[in-house]
């Protein structure tokens, strides 16, 4: 059996960041990926304030402001038998960019050392060591790992959480899907995220740069469509934005089609973010496992390289760098101490980003407009007239 420090399952933003954090505190980890690359779905990822500030500490932010503009605005626009009916305009002061997430996930990958990745490398259990109490990590191929510490960065249908015994997620009653457009002459959009809300459906566009954009459309009531493939995932889209004007369905039908992803919209409910077990053991979570929401705040991605920061930050405080013994000297005690302190510091900053998006997702479903007026009064009354707040919280330094 091979023993490891600190084993981190899933090669995502949320695995890569948290072990390239871990690496600038001078503590090693492996991080075990099921595919045979380095890998990212979703397309496009805004990235707002908060999530650059946190790119900052993991030192890969200026390769990435090389591949995006700034976004300068943000439209809100609800349309009512093709009229707009309502506009909500905020202009964004401080740092907003959307980037591949491509880009990101291989620019984290590129800053860590050698080796630090194992591709083919699928989890399909989980069991705790009798002696030590130090988890022990069951491979498809047959290998085991003993790890000091585990943490879950394995999204949304998460072996970890599971193995935590939290909650299974819950769904929203609607599917999206993600794509890019390239346009080699120029978009001519403005450089601003521009949202639509027309009957049932939602999209969004968001560019990158002047001829790339990241575009998005929500169906919130049509949950039967798997996307077999991505040619039917374009069909689908194109059924879906098919009474929107040409410039929507003209980005649609010449996108770039391999760029195409569909999902149903998951989420782990704020009560259980509250209240939800995030440690056993010596084994925890980050990213999607711990906190998966959806898209409406685009908090997602930028949480995810939160969590990162501060576990880093909270492991490091206790066990101090890895000269390359496994964390020999670090017992469950101390380990454990150093997840709980990551947990209650991104307790309740999940939880308020759980809550409005789970309350921003259910206003934009809805089709009474009592029911979208009582969820916009209590978005007011929990998180006052600045609803972009949360960009500017701070993670703090490494």
């Amino acid at each position: 059996m091979e023993e490891i420090g600190i084993v981190i399952v899933g090669g995502g933003i949320a695995g890569l960041a948290t072990s390239l954090a871990l690496h600038r505190k001078g503590i090693k980890s492996v991080v075990l990926e099921r595919a045979e690359k380095v890998r990212s779905e979703g397309a496009g990822i805004g990235t707002l304030t908060n999530g650059w500030r946190a790119l900052d500490q993991l030192g890969v932010s200026d390769r990435l402001r090389l591949t995006s503009n700034l976004i300068h605005k943000a439209r809100t626009m609800l349309i009512e038998d093709g009229k707009k009916k309502r506009e909500f305009v905020l202009n964004i002061k401080d740092e907003a960019r959307c980037l591949r997430r491509n880009d990101l996930v291989e620019a984290l990958a590129d800053a860590l050392p050698d080796g630090t990745i194992r591709f083919n490398s699928q989890i399909v259990s989980i069991e705790e060591d009798e002696t030590s109490l130090f988890p022990i990590v069951h491979l498809s191929n047959g290998n085991t790992i003993k790890a000091k510490v585990l943490i879950g960065c394995d999204g949304a249908n998460s072996i970890v959480s599971d193995y935590l015994r939290l909650g299974p997620k819950k769904a929203f009653a609607c599917r999206a899907v993600r794509g890019f457009t390239d346009y080699p002459n120029g978009h001519g959009f403005p450089h601003e995220l521009l949202r639509m809300k027309t009957g049932n459906v939602l999209v969004g566009r968001l560019p990158l740069n002047h001829n790339h954009v990241f575009w998005f459309v929500v169906h919130m009531r049509d949950s039967q469509h798997n996307g077999k493939d991505q040619e039917s995932i374009a069909k689908v889209t194109l059924k879906w934005v098919d009474k929107l004007s040409e410039d929507w369905k003209e980005m649609v039908k010449i996108c770039d089609v391999e760029s195409l992803t569909l999902t149903h919209l998951r989420y782990r409910s704020p009560l259980e973010i509250l209240f939800g077990k995030f440690r056993r053991g010596t084994v925890t979570v980050a990213g999607d496992a711990m906190h998966v929401m959806g898209p409406f705040l685009g908090q997602g991605g930028s949480a995810a390289l939160e969590d990162a920061v501060v576990l880093a930050r909270c492991l490091a405080r206790k066990l101090g760098p890895d000269d390359g013994d496994l964390l020999k000297d670090c017992s469950v005690k101390s380990i454990g101490e150093a997840i709980d302190e990551y947990v209650n510091e991104r307790r309740m900053r999940l939880v308020g980003l759980s809550t409005q998006t789970y309350l921003t997702g259910r206003s934009l479903q809805t089709q009474s407009m009592v029911v979208r007026l009582m969820f916009i009064v209590l978005l007011v009354l929990l998180f006052g007239r600045d609803q972009i707040r949360h960009t500017k919280y701070d993670c703090g330094r490494l």
